[in-house]
């Protein structure tokens, strides 16, 4: 049986699969295989020498005067034909290896061997991208299935990249290298369950903490993510060391890390503004490029009205209303932009309504 260590030896060493652990598992089964040849036969253990692959089959016995049961007990008078101190009472191990053993064993060890490295391949699979959960990883694109990609992952296992995880417009060659988010990792047979996200907020975010040294070291948090797939981001960011500018780190020297980013992400603009407790200064900020005249925040409703010039009103609400959207959703607030000349004809409507009411008020106490 050294060829059977010589083997384990080989995949431990290739695949990474504990040789103790098949080892165990082999003796496992073939304790198995005894108690059909003996019956019920519980104190029966199977050894494997950890050297030489001798596999050896040990009935526990007691130690009786009268032996009623051989499978379970043995005569004082043999026990002592073994060890001298034996007494009543004790326990013997005796062996009891049957003829021909070795072909039982070969063949249930090499079952045992082919199911363990199935099951270990999958357990070593499944830690492995666990460990990547909630992190981005480089894939190779393999094929379209219908609306979803086939991506190679780490050249160890294959993902789909679903049509909903999928960016708007994009479209991928076969051999093509794309960073991909990985949303969970689900343990199943025969391999873990691998759920990717091109579309994912999480996915810009990671892609910042990869290209942005301050952002992987501490110096600046990225507060607040807001995402269009495709199109549009706005991160917020603040910087915990106050001569490190959070906006300049990120975009970097002549804009070398966002440009990097937004290579990876085909083209996706992204803005990246300064974080700030104050709401109304958030909110200022949320919305450039548009400049902002004043903000008026109800921190109870959640919810701000905003004044910008006129000629910046249609950049503030963005193109179908995107920058606007975003900047709800980075803030957290719901935001009512106005320009500077619909405020004044809201708030002369606003000034006429009230001398109306109080013209009415004041007639009614003359009558």
């Amino acid at each position: 049986m050294s060829e059977l260590i010589d083997a384990l030896n080989q995949l431990e060493e290739e695949k990474n699969i504990d040789k103790e652990v098949i080892m165990e598992a082999i003796e496992a089964s073939l304790v198995g295989a005894c108690k059909r040849d003996f019956g019920k036969a519980d104190n029966v253990t199977v050894n494997m020498d950890r050297t030489t692959g001798a596999i050896s089959v040990l009935a526990a016995k007691e130690v009786v005067e009268e032996v009623l049961d051989p499978a379970l007990e043995i005569s004082l008078a043999d026990a002592k034909m073994r060890d001298i101190h034996y007494e009543i009472g004790d326990i013997v191990n005796v062996e009891i290896t049957p003829k021909n053993f070795g072909r039982i064993a070969a063949q249930h060890a090499r079952s045992v061997i082919v199911q363990k490295i199935k099951e270990e391949e999958r357990k070593v699979l499944f830690e492995h991208f666990h460990a990547k959960e909630k992190d981005i990883v480089t894939g190779i694109v393999q094929r379209y299935i219908d609306d979803n990609i086939c991506v190679s992952l780490d050249d160890k296992t294959d993902a789909l990249l679903t049509r909903n995880e999928q960016v708007p417009g994009e479209v991928f060659r076969p051999t093509e290298r794309i960073k991909l988010y990985i949303v969970e990792v689900k343990d199943a047979n025969p391999g873990p369950r691998i759920f990717i996200s091109r579309s994912h907020p999480e996915l810009v975010k990671r892609l910042f903490e990869k290209e942005v040294y301050e952002v992987q070291e501490g110096i600046v948090e990225i507060k607040s993510i807001a995402r269009e797939a495709g199109s549009r981001t706005k991160i917020a960011v603040w910087s915990n060391n106050p001569d490190v500018d959070p906006v300049g780190a990120c975009v970097g020297l002549n804009g070398a890390r966002v440009n990097a980013i937004v290579n990876d992400l085909r083209g996706e603009k992204i803005d990246i503004i300064t974080w700030n407790e104050d709401p109304e200064i958030l909110i200022e900020n949320a919305l450039s490029p548009s400049k902002v005249i004043s903000v008026s925040v109800n921190e109870e409703e959640k919810s701000a009205r905003v004044i910008v010039p006129d000629y910046q009103l249609s950049l503030a609400i963005g193109k179908e209303g995107q920058n606007a959207r975003l900047a709800a959703r980075l803030t957290g607030y719901k935001i009512d932009i106005k320009s500077e000349t619909q405020a004044r004809e809201a708030a002369m409507r606003e000034m006429e309504y009230e001398k109306e009411y109080f013209d009415d008020y004041e007639d009614e106490d003359m009558e």
